[in-house]
């Protein structure tokens, strides 16, 4: 057995780093739900044709007005149109941007409401019990809107389950119980926790979640160790970004192997050469170290890369390729390794979230169109370049006229090899564009 190499984390830079329940909602008559003087919602033209269309999402400016009770604001209402014909019902939520996310096409109450939860969450789950076997025990268990249920979503890890409620309407205990009990009863996991996510938090005005498990089979296990194409990582449900992994690359893991296997990177000179830029906790880069013989990840978080040498460490009987982590601001580092003439056989680039907002993408563009330059720059002839964009709001089209326009500059000839999205776990709704965020293009580079 091959002894493995000693990594190392280099660094550039210093390091940095139970609301009450809502009142319930009588049944009530469609005609009433939707009569001028009900109670319930009233929505614009364009939200109504959207919804007709078959979008889940009503934003805050496009609601015309609002009748419901004093006091503390429902989880559900009514919505109808301008002519006051029902469109569905609701979760309500009156700071966000995103006012109204529909849970159904029909005037229903909180237990209808539960009940459709339920059986929506175990369909969910049972969708996704066929991606799992003993090379991979973590995925995505509901996806919010591409699930029918807006705003939750629960992620496996091994024998922890991580549940999100990302929505005003869904803060209640009626809804956790619920969500407990499908999730005990479908995968009798170890414990389940849950963890918000603090932007989302705050603006749609969510009770400070308990820190206590939502349920433990014993003593609270905040930590574990999953699988991910036959490959192990750590969690820890207190540290990391999202739930603490991103599930959603996990088919874009395997393919950049698969593809640097294809493209005979083992057999080069010096057994090929991987930057994973923006690596995390090292997906990218240790799946890549089972073929390259050097491998560097480029990360601005300590914390991040300080799991990624945990997770290389986990796979040592698996690995023997040379893996070095770089700590520090990754458009500075690119620069200074492009001018300086540095060279690789694949890189990858998978960047945060540029754009989230409209307002935002023009920058955003800039931003990949700087990263894609720099690593173009720095391809060996028949090189690997994988590049993601995880930015709903930048599309197909604008993402490869950036990469395009990156080739020209750097005097480039790119071969478009596969487009490919979010792992299966995570499903694209066609009545739902923000489902499709994860756009990752793999390119030969002459």
């Amino acid at each position: 057995m091959t002894k493995p190499r000693t990594s190392r984390i280099a660094s550039t830079q210093k390091a940095h780093k139970t609301a009450p329940h809502a009142p319930p909602i009588e049944r009530i008559h469609e005609r009433a739900a939707a009569g001028a003087q009900g109670f319930g919602v009233r929505i614009n033209r364009r939200a109504a044709d959207r919804l007709r269309a078959g979008h889940l999402w009503v934003y805050a400016s496009d609601v015309d007005s609002v009748e419901v009770p004093a006091g503390e604001a429902p989880a559900l209402v009514p919505v109808a149109d301008s002519r006051g014909m029902l469109l569905g019902t609701a979760l309500y939520s009156p700071t966000s941007q995103i006012g109204l996310r529909i849970v159904s096409r029909e005037a229903i109450d909180e237990a209808a409401w539960l009940q459709l939860l339920e059986a929506r969450l175990r369909v969910a789950i049972r969708r996704r019990l066929p991606l799992l076997d003993e090379q991979t025990n973590a995925c995505r268990l509901c996806f919010s809107e591409a699930d029918e249920l807006p705003g939750l979503v629960a992620d496996k890890y091994g024998d922890l389950v991580i549940l999100q409620l990302l929505a005003k309407g869904l803060d209640s205990a009626a809804v956790r119980e619920r969500c407990v009990r499908v999730l005990r009863e479908e995968l009798a996991p170890a414990a389940i926790l849950e963890r918000p996510d603090p932007r989302v938090r705050e603006l749609e005005g969510l009770s400070a979640p308990s820190q206590e498990p939502l349920y433990a089979k014993a003593a609270a296990v905040v930590s574990t160790e999953f699988r991910l194409n036959g490959l192990a990582f750590h969690f820890d449900a207190n540290s990391g970004q999202k739930t603490g992994a991103f599930l959603d690359q996990r088919a874009n893991y395997a393919a950049a192997a698969e593809w640097a296997r294809r493209m005979g990177f083992a057999t080069r000179d010096g057994g090929g050469r991987a930057l994973d830029v923006c690596c995390y906790q090292g997906g990218f880069a240790l799946h890549l170290a089972q073929v390259c013989a050097q491998v560097t990840g480029i990360d601005a978080s300590r914390a991040s890369l300080e799991v990624a040498e945990r997770n290389l460490l986990a796979n040592h009987s698996r690995l023997a390729a040379q893996v070095d982590w770089m700590e520090g601001d990754v458009f500075q580092i690119l620069r200074d390794w492009s001018d300086a003439g540095e060279s690789f056989d694949a890189i990858v680039l998978d960047p945060p979230a540029f754009a989230k907002s409209l307002r935002a993408v023009e920058g955003a563009l800039r931003g990949y169109k700087e990263l894609n330059l720099r690593a173009l720059k720095m391809m060996r002839p028949g090189g690997l370049l994988v590049t993601c964009s995880c930015s709903h709001h930048v599309g197909w089209s604008e993402l490869e006229a950036s990469v395009a326009s990156a080739a020209a500059d750097a005097r480039r000839r790119v071969r478009l090899l596969e487009r490919r999205g979010a792992a299966p776990d995570h499903p694209v709704v066609l009545n739902l564009p923000e489902t499709e965020y994860l756009k990752c293009l793999v390119l030969e580079v002459e």
